[in-house]
Protein backbone atom coordinates (compact mmCIF):
# COMPACT_ATOMS: atom_id res chain seq x y z
CA UNK A 1 0.00 0.00 0.00
CA UNK A 2 1.21 3.48 -0.87
CA UNK A 3 0.17 6.75 0.72
CA UNK A 4 -0.55 9.53 -1.75
CA UNK A 5 -0.92 13.11 -0.51
CA UNK A 6 -2.77 15.34 -2.94
CA UNK A 7 -2.80 19.13 -2.44
CA UNK A 8 -5.64 20.88 -4.29
CA UNK A 9 -7.31 24.28 -4.12
CA UNK A 10 -10.49 24.88 -2.13
CA UNK A 11 -13.98 24.26 -3.46
CA UNK A 12 -16.03 27.24 -4.69
CA UNK A 13 -17.30 29.50 -1.91
CA UNK A 14 -20.88 28.39 -2.69
CA UNK A 15 -19.97 24.71 -2.57
CA UNK A 16 -18.97 22.07 -5.08
CA UNK A 17 -20.97 22.47 -8.31
CA UNK A 18 -24.13 20.42 -8.77
CA UNK A 19 -24.36 21.45 -12.42
CA UNK A 20 -22.21 23.19 -15.02
CA UNK A 21 -22.64 25.90 -17.66
CA UNK A 22 -22.09 23.36 -20.44
CA UNK A 23 -23.07 19.72 -20.85
CA UNK A 24 -19.85 18.58 -22.51
CA UNK A 25 -16.41 19.61 -23.73
CA UNK A 26 -14.58 18.86 -26.98
CA UNK A 27 -12.58 15.64 -26.88
CA UNK A 28 -8.89 16.28 -27.51
CA UNK A 29 -6.89 13.17 -28.39
CA UNK A 30 -3.73 14.66 -29.91
CA UNK A 31 -1.71 17.87 -29.57
CA UNK A 32 -0.32 19.97 -32.45
CA UNK A 33 3.11 18.28 -32.38
CA UNK A 34 1.53 14.81 -32.60
CA UNK A 35 1.90 13.90 -28.92
CA UNK A 36 -1.16 12.03 -27.71
CA UNK A 37 -3.28 13.33 -24.89
CA UNK A 38 -3.13 11.28 -21.66
CA UNK A 39 -4.03 7.62 -22.11
CA UNK A 40 -4.86 6.05 -18.73
CA UNK A 41 -6.59 2.68 -18.72
CA UNK A 42 -9.79 4.37 -17.48
CA UNK A 43 -11.08 7.50 -15.74
CA UNK A 44 -13.58 7.78 -12.90
CA UNK A 45 -14.91 11.25 -13.63
CA UNK A 46 -17.09 13.13 -16.08
CA UNK A 47 -14.99 15.21 -18.49
CA UNK A 48 -15.61 18.90 -17.88
CA UNK A 49 -16.20 18.57 -14.15
CA UNK A 50 -14.31 20.46 -11.44
CA UNK A 51 -11.47 18.08 -10.62
CA UNK A 52 -8.80 20.49 -9.36
CA UNK A 53 -10.53 21.40 -6.09
CA UNK A 54 -10.58 19.36 -2.91
CA UNK A 55 -13.92 17.65 -3.59
CA UNK A 56 -12.88 16.83 -7.15
CA UNK A 57 -9.86 14.83 -5.90
CA UNK A 58 -8.50 14.69 -9.49
CA UNK A 59 -10.94 11.80 -9.90
CA UNK A 60 -8.41 9.52 -8.20
CA UNK A 61 -10.04 8.14 -5.04
CA UNK A 62 -11.96 5.21 -6.52
CA UNK A 63 -8.97 4.03 -8.54
CA UNK A 64 -6.44 4.35 -5.72
CA UNK A 65 -8.57 2.87 -2.94
CA UNK A 66 -9.64 -0.05 -5.12
CA UNK A 67 -5.94 -0.84 -5.50
CA UNK A 68 -5.42 -0.69 -1.72
CA UNK A 69 -3.69 2.69 -1.55
CA UNK A 70 -4.39 5.56 0.83
CA UNK A 71 -5.32 8.97 -0.61
CA UNK A 72 -5.15 12.12 1.53
CA UNK A 73 -6.54 15.28 -0.09
CA UNK A 74 -6.08 18.72 1.46
CA UNK A 75 -5.83 22.40 0.58
CA UNK A 76 -3.84 23.13 3.76
CA UNK A 77 -0.29 23.41 2.44
CA UNK A 78 1.50 26.33 4.09
CA UNK A 79 2.81 27.07 7.55
CA UNK A 80 4.69 25.06 10.15
CA UNK A 81 1.80 22.75 11.07
CA UNK A 82 -0.03 22.44 7.76
CA UNK A 83 -1.86 19.24 6.89
CA UNK A 84 0.70 18.66 4.16
CA UNK A 85 3.55 18.75 6.66
CA UNK A 86 1.67 16.45 9.03
CA UNK A 87 1.28 13.82 6.32
CA UNK A 88 4.79 13.86 4.84
CA UNK A 89 6.41 11.42 7.28
CA UNK A 90 5.03 8.35 5.49
CA UNK A 91 4.01 9.76 2.11
CA UNK A 92 5.26 7.89 -0.97
CA UNK A 93 3.82 10.30 -3.55
CA UNK A 94 2.94 14.00 -3.34
CA UNK A 95 0.70 15.53 -6.01
CA UNK A 96 -0.12 19.22 -6.39
CA UNK A 97 -0.91 21.82 -9.02
CA UNK A 98 0.96 24.99 -10.03
CA UNK A 99 -2.20 26.97 -9.21
CA UNK A 100 -2.06 25.96 -5.51
CA UNK A 101 1.43 24.49 -5.27
CA UNK A 102 2.78 22.27 -2.55
CA UNK A 103 6.23 23.86 -2.32
CA UNK A 104 8.43 20.80 -1.99
CA UNK A 105 11.51 22.41 -0.51
CA UNK A 106 14.64 20.56 0.53
CA UNK A 107 13.36 20.72 4.13
CA UNK A 108 10.08 19.08 3.20
CA UNK A 109 11.75 16.41 1.11
CA UNK A 110 13.97 15.64 4.12
CA UNK A 111 10.83 15.21 6.26
CA UNK A 112 9.55 12.53 3.86
CA UNK A 113 11.91 9.52 4.09
CA UNK A 114 9.51 7.30 2.11
CA UNK A 115 8.98 9.81 -0.70
CA UNK A 116 9.50 8.31 -4.15
CA UNK A 117 7.69 10.66 -6.55
CA UNK A 118 6.41 14.24 -6.81
CA UNK A 119 3.79 14.85 -9.49
CA UNK A 120 2.55 18.15 -10.93
CA UNK A 121 -1.08 17.98 -12.04
CA UNK A 122 -0.41 20.39 -14.86
CA UNK A 123 2.88 21.75 -16.21
CA UNK A 124 5.77 23.40 -14.40
CA UNK A 125 7.71 21.76 -11.57
CA UNK A 126 9.57 24.78 -10.19
CA UNK A 127 7.63 24.51 -6.91
CA UNK A 128 9.84 21.49 -6.24
CA UNK A 129 13.49 21.92 -5.27
CA UNK A 130 14.79 19.96 -8.25
CA UNK A 131 18.29 19.77 -6.84
CA UNK A 132 16.99 18.20 -3.63
CA UNK A 133 14.94 15.73 -5.67
CA UNK A 134 18.02 14.86 -7.73
CA UNK A 135 20.12 14.38 -4.59
CA UNK A 136 17.47 12.16 -2.97
CA UNK A 137 16.68 10.13 -6.09
CA UNK A 138 13.04 11.26 -6.07
CA UNK A 139 11.21 11.14 -9.42
CA UNK A 140 9.55 14.39 -10.51
CA UNK A 141 6.89 14.26 -13.23
CA UNK A 142 4.36 16.60 -14.79
CA UNK A 143 1.63 16.27 -17.44
CA UNK A 144 3.45 18.04 -20.25
CA UNK A 145 1.25 19.71 -22.90
CA UNK A 146 -2.02 18.96 -21.05
CA UNK A 147 -2.88 22.65 -20.66
CA UNK A 148 -0.39 24.42 -22.93
CA UNK A 149 -3.06 25.50 -25.39
CA UNK A 150 -5.26 26.64 -22.49
CA UNK A 151 -2.48 28.94 -21.30
CA UNK A 152 -1.84 30.24 -24.82
CA UNK A 153 -5.50 31.27 -25.16
CA UNK A 154 -5.21 33.14 -21.85
CA UNK A 155 -2.10 34.95 -23.11
CA UNK A 156 -3.85 36.24 -26.22
CA UNK A 157 -6.92 37.23 -24.20
CA UNK A 158 -4.80 39.26 -21.78
CA UNK A 159 -2.80 40.90 -24.56
CA UNK A 160 -6.01 42.16 -26.13
CA UNK A 161 -7.43 43.17 -22.75
CA UNK A 162 -4.37 45.36 -22.08
CA UNK A 163 -3.99 46.89 -25.52
CA UNK A 164 -7.72 47.60 -25.91
CA UNK A 165 -8.07 48.81 -22.29
CA UNK A 166 -10.87 46.30 -21.77
CA UNK A 167 -10.95 45.99 -17.97
CA UNK A 168 -11.33 49.73 -17.17
CA UNK A 169 -13.96 50.00 -19.92
CA UNK A 170 -15.92 47.09 -18.45
CA UNK A 171 -15.72 48.71 -15.03
CA UNK A 172 -17.31 51.90 -16.39
CA UNK A 173 -20.31 49.83 -17.45
CA UNK A 174 -20.57 48.20 -14.02
CA UNK A 175 -20.42 51.65 -12.41
CA UNK A 176 -23.30 52.85 -14.61
CA UNK A 177 -21.20 55.14 -16.79
CA UNK A 178 -20.83 55.79 -20.50
CA UNK A 179 -17.38 57.35 -20.31
CA UNK A 180 -16.15 56.73 -23.82
CA UNK A 181 -13.24 59.18 -23.64
CA UNK A 182 -11.99 57.60 -20.41
CA UNK A 183 -12.23 54.16 -21.99
CA UNK A 184 -10.37 54.94 -25.20
CA UNK A 185 -7.70 57.27 -23.83
CA UNK A 186 -5.49 54.16 -23.35
CA UNK A 187 -7.00 51.96 -26.08
CA UNK A 188 -5.10 50.91 -29.23
CA UNK A 189 -5.28 48.31 -31.99
CA UNK A 190 -2.88 45.39 -31.80
CA UNK A 191 -2.82 45.22 -35.60
CA UNK A 192 0.60 46.13 -36.91
CA UNK A 193 2.31 45.90 -33.52
CA UNK A 194 5.49 43.91 -32.96
CA UNK A 195 4.79 41.04 -30.57
CA UNK A 196 7.50 38.79 -29.13
CA UNK A 197 7.61 35.67 -27.01
CA UNK A 198 10.41 34.73 -24.65
CA UNK A 199 10.56 30.98 -25.42
CA UNK A 200 8.78 29.33 -28.30
CA UNK A 201 8.07 25.91 -26.89
CA UNK A 202 4.61 24.38 -26.69
CA UNK A 203 2.95 27.49 -25.24
CA UNK A 204 5.04 30.14 -26.96
CA UNK A 205 4.63 28.61 -30.43
CA UNK A 206 0.88 28.24 -29.90
CA UNK A 207 0.70 31.93 -28.95
CA UNK A 208 2.53 32.85 -32.15
CA UNK A 209 0.14 30.77 -34.25
CA UNK A 210 -2.93 32.28 -32.56
CA UNK A 211 -1.61 35.80 -33.14
CA UNK A 212 -0.76 35.44 -36.84
CA UNK A 213 -4.31 36.30 -38.06
CA UNK A 214 -4.12 39.63 -36.18
CA UNK A 215 -1.56 40.89 -38.74
CA UNK A 216 1.13 41.59 -36.17
CA UNK A 217 4.89 41.31 -36.64
CA UNK A 218 6.04 38.23 -34.73
CA UNK A 219 9.33 37.75 -32.87
CA UNK A 220 10.76 35.04 -30.62
CA UNK A 221 13.72 34.37 -28.33
CA UNK A 222 14.66 30.75 -27.72
CA UNK A 223 17.93 28.86 -27.32
CA UNK A 224 16.38 26.10 -29.47
CA UNK A 225 15.71 27.71 -32.84
CA UNK A 226 12.50 26.74 -34.60
CA UNK A 227 12.64 24.93 -37.95
CA UNK A 228 13.13 27.21 -40.94
CA UNK A 229 9.75 26.13 -42.34
CA UNK A 230 7.98 27.37 -39.20
CA UNK A 231 9.85 30.67 -39.26
CA UNK A 232 8.77 31.20 -42.87
CA UNK A 233 5.18 30.11 -42.22
CA UNK A 234 4.74 32.66 -39.42
CA UNK A 235 7.18 35.25 -40.79
CA UNK A 236 9.12 35.08 -37.52
CA UNK A 237 12.14 37.10 -36.48
CA UNK A 238 14.49 35.10 -34.26
CA UNK A 239 16.44 36.87 -31.49
CA UNK A 240 19.44 35.63 -29.54
CA UNK A 241 19.17 38.03 -26.60
CA UNK A 242 16.43 39.47 -24.43
CA UNK A 243 17.55 43.01 -25.18
CA UNK A 244 17.35 42.44 -28.93
CA UNK A 245 13.74 41.25 -28.58
CA UNK A 246 12.45 43.81 -26.10
CA UNK A 247 13.85 46.90 -27.80
CA UNK A 248 11.67 46.29 -30.89
CA UNK A 249 8.52 44.73 -29.43
CA UNK A 250 5.34 46.55 -28.41
CA UNK A 251 4.06 43.46 -26.59
CA UNK A 252 6.20 40.83 -24.87
CA UNK A 253 4.96 37.53 -23.46
CA UNK A 254 6.96 35.24 -21.16
CA UNK A 255 6.53 31.53 -21.86
CA UNK A 256 9.69 29.98 -20.41
CA UNK A 257 10.07 27.71 -17.37
CA UNK A 258 11.38 29.02 -14.06
CA UNK A 259 14.76 27.73 -12.94
CA UNK A 260 17.84 29.44 -11.49
CA UNK A 261 18.93 30.73 -14.90
CA UNK A 262 15.61 32.50 -15.60
CA UNK A 263 14.72 33.73 -12.10
CA UNK A 264 14.18 37.54 -12.14
CA UNK A 265 15.17 37.77 -15.81
CA UNK A 266 12.83 40.78 -16.02
CA UNK A 267 14.32 43.29 -13.60
CA UNK A 268 15.21 46.97 -13.18
CA UNK A 269 18.04 46.66 -15.70
CA UNK A 270 16.36 44.57 -18.39
CA UNK A 271 13.19 46.68 -18.25
CA UNK A 272 15.25 49.65 -19.46
CA UNK A 273 15.65 47.94 -22.85
CA UNK A 274 11.87 47.69 -23.35
CA UNK A 275 10.18 50.21 -25.64
CA UNK A 276 8.48 52.87 -23.53
CA UNK A 277 4.81 51.96 -23.30
CA UNK A 278 5.29 48.26 -24.01
CA UNK A 279 2.92 45.66 -22.60
CA UNK A 280 4.16 42.59 -20.73
CA UNK A 281 2.12 39.40 -20.28
CA UNK A 282 3.42 36.68 -17.97
CA UNK A 283 1.52 33.42 -17.60
CA UNK A 284 4.72 31.42 -17.08
CA UNK A 285 5.93 32.00 -13.51
CA UNK A 286 5.78 35.06 -11.29
CA UNK A 287 9.39 34.73 -10.19
CA UNK A 288 10.60 35.36 -13.74
CA UNK A 289 9.99 39.01 -12.85
CA UNK A 290 11.34 41.19 -10.08
CA UNK A 291 8.13 42.04 -8.27
CA UNK A 292 8.90 45.64 -7.33
CA UNK A 293 10.60 46.48 -10.62
CA UNK A 294 7.33 45.69 -12.41
CA UNK A 295 5.43 48.05 -10.11
CA UNK A 296 7.91 50.87 -10.70
CA UNK A 297 7.84 50.36 -14.48
CA UNK A 298 4.05 50.72 -14.51
CA UNK A 299 4.15 53.78 -12.27
CA UNK A 300 6.79 55.47 -14.46
CA UNK A 301 5.14 54.59 -17.77
CA UNK A 302 8.00 52.42 -18.97
CA UNK A 303 5.37 49.67 -19.17
CA UNK A 304 1.87 50.62 -20.34
CA UNK A 305 0.40 47.46 -18.85
CA UNK A 306 1.19 44.16 -17.17
CA UNK A 307 -1.04 41.11 -17.11
CA UNK A 308 -0.75 37.47 -16.24
CA UNK A 309 -1.95 34.91 -13.76
CA UNK A 310 1.27 33.83 -12.06
CA UNK A 311 2.53 35.24 -8.78
CA UNK A 312 5.20 34.40 -6.24
CA UNK A 313 4.47 32.89 -3.87
CA UNK A 314 1.11 31.30 -4.61
CA UNK A 315 -1.37 32.07 -3.22
CA UNK A 316 -0.16 35.67 -3.22
CA UNK A 317 -0.34 37.47 0.14
CA UNK A 318 -3.16 40.01 0.31
CA UNK A 319 -0.62 42.85 0.51
CA UNK A 320 1.16 41.75 -2.68
CA UNK A 321 1.73 44.99 -4.66
CA UNK A 322 0.61 43.43 -7.93
CA UNK A 323 -2.93 43.47 -6.58
CA UNK A 324 -2.99 47.28 -6.47
CA UNK A 325 -0.41 48.47 -9.04
CA UNK A 326 -1.73 50.62 -11.92
CA UNK A 327 -2.66 49.34 -15.40
CA UNK A 328 -2.63 45.66 -14.56
CA UNK A 329 -4.84 42.81 -15.71
CA UNK A 330 -3.90 40.14 -13.19
CA UNK A 331 -5.99 37.08 -12.38
CA UNK A 332 -5.39 34.25 -9.91
CA UNK A 333 -3.42 31.39 -11.49
CA UNK A 334 -6.22 30.04 -13.68
CA UNK A 335 -4.97 29.94 -17.26
CA UNK A 336 -4.11 26.24 -17.17
CA UNK A 337 -6.95 25.01 -15.00
CA UNK A 338 -10.00 25.54 -17.18
CA UNK A 339 -12.45 22.68 -16.89
CA UNK A 340 -11.24 21.51 -20.31
CA UNK A 341 -7.62 21.42 -19.12
CA UNK A 342 -8.53 19.68 -15.86
CA UNK A 343 -9.91 16.74 -17.80
CA UNK A 344 -6.52 16.24 -19.43
CA UNK A 345 -4.27 16.84 -16.43
CA UNK A 346 -6.36 14.59 -14.17
CA UNK A 347 -6.16 11.84 -16.77
CA UNK A 348 -2.43 12.45 -17.10
CA UNK A 349 -1.87 12.10 -13.35
CA UNK A 350 -3.69 8.78 -13.42
CA UNK A 351 -1.55 7.64 -16.37
CA UNK A 352 1.61 8.51 -14.43
CA UNK A 353 0.36 6.65 -11.34
CA UNK A 354 -0.63 3.59 -13.38
CA UNK A 355 2.87 3.44 -14.86
CA UNK A 356 4.50 3.94 -11.46
CA UNK A 357 2.53 1.20 -9.70
CA UNK A 358 3.00 -1.23 -12.61
CA UNK A 359 6.75 -0.47 -12.75
CA UNK A 360 6.35 0.62 -16.35
CA UNK A 361 8.27 3.56 -17.85
CA UNK A 362 6.65 6.96 -17.48
CA UNK A 363 6.59 8.84 -20.79
CA UNK A 364 9.71 10.89 -21.45
CA UNK A 365 7.42 13.87 -22.11
CA UNK A 366 6.27 13.70 -18.49
CA UNK A 367 9.64 13.20 -16.77
CA UNK A 368 11.49 16.10 -15.14
CA UNK A 369 13.81 14.24 -12.73
CA UNK A 370 14.52 10.52 -12.55
CA UNK A 371 17.42 8.40 -11.38
CA UNK A 372 19.22 11.28 -9.71
CA UNK A 373 19.35 13.59 -12.75
CA UNK A 374 17.25 15.76 -15.02
CA UNK A 375 15.39 13.49 -17.42
CA UNK A 376 12.99 13.55 -20.34
CA UNK A 377 11.50 16.98 -20.97
CA UNK A 378 13.25 18.18 -17.81
CA UNK A 379 16.66 17.76 -19.41
CA UNK A 380 15.49 19.92 -22.32
CA UNK A 381 13.73 22.67 -20.37
CA UNK A 382 15.21 22.96 -16.86
CA UNK A 383 18.54 23.41 -15.16
CA UNK A 384 19.42 21.77 -11.86
CA UNK A 385 19.03 23.89 -8.76
CA UNK A 386 16.34 25.39 -6.57
CA UNK A 387 13.78 28.12 -7.30
CA UNK A 388 11.61 27.68 -4.19
CA UNK A 389 13.39 30.27 -2.01
CA UNK A 390 10.86 32.62 -0.40
CA UNK A 391 7.93 30.24 -0.80
CA UNK A 392 7.25 30.39 2.94
CA UNK A 393 5.63 33.79 2.24
CA UNK A 394 2.60 31.87 0.95
CA UNK A 395 1.64 31.33 4.58
CA UNK A 396 0.78 35.04 4.76
CA UNK A 397 -2.24 34.54 2.50
CA UNK A 398 -5.46 34.88 4.50
CA UNK A 399 -8.61 33.34 3.11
Amino acid sequence: MAKIVCVLYDDPVDGYPKSYARDDIPKITKYPDGQTAPTPSAIDFQPGSLLGSVSGELGLRKYLEAAGHELVVTSDKDGANSKLDQELHDAEIVISQPFWPAYMTAERIAKAPKLKMIVTAGIGSDHTDLQAAIDRGVTVAEVTYCNSNSVAEHVVMQMLALVRNYIPSYNWVVKGGWNIADCVARSYDIEGMHVGTVAAGRIGLRVLRLLKPFDVQLHYLDRHRLPEAVEKELNLTHHTSLESLTKVCDVVTLNCPLHPETEHMINETTLKSFKRGAYLVNTARGKLCDRDAIVRALESGQLAGYAGDVWFPQPAPQDHPWRTMPYHGMTPHISGTSLSAQTRYAAGVREILECYFASKPIRDEYLIVQGGKLAGVGAHSYSAGNATGGSEEAAKFKR
